[in-house]
């Protein structure tokens, strides 16, 4: 028995020692992320759907404070009372990936803002920082829009990655009223834990596997120049007061629902949860598309018409 606990013991221990030695050598590629080309196939498609709403895209160029080109588009909506929504989209993706959320949106008459972020499609950049640097590009970005455009009310919209970069960014800056977000993490380091096998149990996440996860953030946080604690959105929301619809995919395997309920606890302002049955990650609109459309219309609907009252918002169950 003893040899036997003795054998068990140091096969855990090498099991540690490997995890730790594999998120050493995993973490430039959490930073540096396959980049999904944005090529002329995507902009005929773009356009297509576009034009069955009578909206058009106009390219949209802003520098980031680190100098670096963000590439994106603006996209009127045919009949617009002024209101815009930045849409972003998820890790190793780009604005294609968001093209359906804004479909609904610029058919609700909502114009709205396609960015690639920093690292990610036509955009500039090395490394994607997952909120650090991001939240200052879309204050860029806002400014920039609001010098060419009149803005009555600004909102955002983003899945998984861009979910999180959207929350930050609120948190930053106050022109942002109210933002939807589908499957945010809580924080980075919550999120490498589970990509570390926390969603699986425990014991691996947060026991076994906990070395690689540290790996990854330490050699992250040296490469990327911050801090991984500081790359939260949990604490975002606890930063600003404003209205947040939350949308959590209930079969999530990536980023489990007790990340966004854990946003959701920590959340100042007005707040919403929908938990969606039988939904994977970030599958919400295709899970349900009506009531995808319908709670988030709701929600920015509710937010324009009282955008300093959080406690008016409403939405139907």
């Amino acid at each position: 028995m003893k040899l036997f606990i003795s054998l068990l013991l140091s096969g855990l221990l090498l099991l540690s020692g490997a995890a730790a030695v594999l998120g050493w050598y995993a973490a430039p590629g959490v930073l540096h992320l396959p980049r999904r080309e944005f090529t002329a196939a995507d902009r005929t498609r773009a356009d297509a759907v576009f034009s069955r709403y009578g909206a058009v895209a106009a390219d949209f160029v802003v520098r980031a404070p680190d100098g670096i080109a963000l590439r994106g588009w603006k996209v009127r909506a045919a009949k617009s009372a002024g209101d815009w929504i930045l849409v972003f989209h998820g890790q190793a993706d780009n604005r294609m990936g968001m093209v359906d959320h804004a479909a609904l949106l610029l058919a609700a008459g909502y114009n709205v803002v396609l960015m690639d972020s920093r690292a990610h499609g036509e955009s500039g950049g090395e490394l994607a920082t997952y909120g650090w640097k991001e939240r200052e590009d879309s204050r860029a970005v806002v400014d920039a829009l609001k010098a060419a455009e009149p803005v009555r009310h600004l909102f955002a919209l983003g899945e998984s990655m861009g979910a999180s970069i959207a929350l930050q960014s609120a948190a930053v800056d106050p022109r942002i009223e109210a933002v939807v977000a589908e499957a945010a993490f809580r924080d980075l380091q919550e999120a490498a834990f589970d990509y570390a096998g926390l969603h699986w149990s425990p014991l691996l996440g947060k026991t076994l596997l906990f070395p690689g996860a540290w790996a990854v953030l330490h050699r992250g946080e040296r490469e990327g120049g911050f801090l991984a604690t500081e790359v939260s959105p949990e604490r975002a929301v606890a930063a600003r007061a404003f209205p947040v619809l939350l949308i959590c995919d209930q079969a999530d395997t990536t980023l489990p629902c007790r990340h966004t309920e854990s946003i959701y606890a920590a959340a100042r302002g007005a707040k919403l949860l929908w938990e969606v049955p039988g939904a994977s990650h970030t599958a919400a609109l295709g899970m349900a598309p009506e009531e995808f459309r319908r709670r988030v219309l709701d929600f920015f609907a509710t937010a324009a018409r009282a955008p300093q009252s959080n406690s008016k918002l409403a939405i139907r169950k």
